[in-house]
């Protein structure tokens, strides 16, 4: 496995589903003075909220159901995300749930930390580990990637073979004996 060094000044994404973000706007307010000191990415409707509630500087992305939270992601995998705070709501389905599963994979995909209610945010904002460097553990998915990249060759060859034969079969009987 492989180190990536997070910076002191830790780069957070902020997200909250509609009926989460009085609660997200309630523990931000609680923690406006720490959140100030870290560069800060929002979906559009939390970032505007954050911004004019608490006056705080925040680098807002497209709405969650209009690709925020790939936005988010996209960043989270290129190691522009450190942190993610994600107020979802567990009882209320939502039409781009497939999103929010995606996100929160991705998250543990690269292994950054992840709060998903006030008390994870709570221990997460104050842990000493925000205020210094940390060296994360990126895991190494070369091997599997090269395995999915052999199976997907694979497939295509047995389609292709198939496709072949079937085409290849089809094509004789057809000729006739003419």
């Amino acid at each position: 496995m492989e180190h990536t060094k997070l910076a002191r000044r830790k780069k957070i994404a902020l997200v909250a589903h509609d009926n989460k973000k009085r609660d997200l706007l309630e523990w931000a307010a609680f923690n406006r003075d720490l959140l100030a000191q870290y560069e800060l990415y929002a979906t559009a409707t939390t970032g505007k909220l954050l911004r004019q509630e608490l006056d705080l500087d925040v680098t807002t992305l497209q709405s969650g159901q209009l690709g925020g939270d790939q936005q988010i992601g996209a960043k989270i995998a290129e190691g522009d995300i450190d942190f993610l705070i994600f107020f979802w709501d567990p009882l209320k389905p939502l039409p781009h749930d497939p999103d929010v599963k995606a996100l929160l994979r991705i998250a543990v995909v690269w292994n950054i930390p992840i709060a998903c209610n006030r008390a994870s945010a709570d221990f997460m904002i104050s842990s000493p580990l925000m205020s210094g460097e940390y060296q994360r553990l990126l895991p190494d998915y070369e091997e599997h990637s090269e395995q999915i990249e052999g199976e997907r060759v694979e497939s295509f060859m047995n389609r292709w073979s198939g496709a072949l034969n079937d085409g290849g079969d089809q094509g004789s009987a057809g000729t006739g004996g003419t």
